[in-house]
């Protein structure tokens, strides 16, 4: 009996080791992997990185991790020397394969979600007044949540030389193009005087890039929210480093 127990005690102390490496080994893991991702984006935050899956050290052997999720807060994404507010990222990078330290690695699909808020979405839209017509001008001056998958876009207007009592609003709907996130009014508002289409819709249609994502991931889809647009991303043989 006191062999037994002794054994047992040896098993659960070799085990608390166990567990003890294999937590250190997946900080450590975690750190590698932020870092990759940052320098493989055009992030000026640090991103949180959670692998999940246990034990950590039989997916090192492997040279593989199931499931990787990468939070960040808020970054500034940028493109052509033009960047945008990110809000939040959230994202799983699922089969990720690496090599030589973490110095190569591969995630076969990505998937999440980030947001933009309205008010750095409206950055995108033209900040100065446009001449749409002789003696009318306009700009963009709030969006919001329409609901029913609309952005409402809200306009001021000045038609020879009087402001119009309160913001004209016309509902838009956002979509995604070559990592673009473009919004096209469904209607055109009523200045009270005939405008060219084309001049309006210097006004109320815009679009913003957003580049520099993590790993070359993707936008797929954009949906308006309460505090701006949820946007989905998604990518395959995503490249993460190397």
């Amino acid at each position: 009996m006191r062999a037994l127990r002794n054994l047992l005690i040896v098993v659960v102390v070799l085990g608390g080791l166990f567990v003890i490496a294999d937590r250190l080994a997946v900080n450590f893991a975690e750190g590698e992997v932020a870092d990759r991702l940052k320098a493989s984006g055009s992030m000026n935050t640090d991103p949180e990185v959670t692998i999940h899956g246990f034990p950590f050290l039989t997916q090192v052997v492997g040279s593989g991790l199931e499931d990787v999720e990468v939070s960040v807060k808020e970054f500034d994404a940028t493109t052509d020397g033009k960047s945008v507010r990110i809000a939040g990222l959230n994202a799983h990078l699922r089969g990720v394969e690496f090599s030589g330290g973490f110095s190569q690695a591969t995630a076969k699909t990505a998937e999440g979600t980030a947001r933009i808020g309205y008010a750095d979405l409206l950055k995108a839209a033209r900040p100065d007044p446009i001449d749409v017509a002789p003696g009318v001008t306009a700009k963009v001056v709030g969006l919001s949540d329409g609901g029913n998958g609309k952005i409402k876009v809200e306009i001021e207007a000045e038609v020879f030389g009087a402001t119009l009592p309160k913001p004209l609003e016309v509902l838009s709907t956002p979509t995604v193009q070559d990592g673009e996130v473009r919004v096209k009014a469904d209607a055109l508002p009523s200045l009270g005087i005939k405008v060219a289409e084309d001049k309006v819709r210097e006004i109320t249609d815009f679009q913003q890039k957003v580049g520099g994502l993590p790993g070359g991931i993707e936008l797929s889809k954009v949906t308006p929210a309460k505090d701006g647009v949820e946007i989905s991303v998604e990518g395959s043989s995503v490249r993460l480093a190397g």
